[in-house]
């Protein structure tokens, strides 16, 4: 025998809405984690970029400062060349000029 002032029709229907409901907030939780699982891959994929970046960056700078030095006796053997044919040159114009 139902309760008094309780209609037995609405109760099936509130009792479902309330299933639909939380089964709708399951979904939703079930959505909010796997985008957090997703968040924290994508975290991890980042991390392993940026250290893989880092490497990359330290081999770099190692072979520019390797450049660097080479350019650096590449100048200084250019200017002993420059001084050498300057003093050839001089050598050169000093004999000329004595046998004119």
């Amino acid at each position: 025998m139902p309760e008094p002032g309780v209609d037995t029709g609405t109760q099936p229907s509130a009792l479902d809405a309330a299933v639909k409901r939380l089964a709708l907030a399951l979904d939703a939780l079930d959505a909010a984690v796997e985008r957090r699982r997703e968040s924290d891959r994508n975290e991890d994929g980042l991390a392993q970029q940026v250290h893989a970046l880092g490497i990359d960056r330290t081999r770099l700078a190692e072979a520019l400062d390797g450049e660097t030095a080479r350019i650096r006796k590449l100048e200084d053997v250019n200017r002993e060349i420059a001084r050498r044919i300057d003093e050839a040159m001089a050598t050169i114009q000093s004999v000329l000029d004595n046998n004119e």
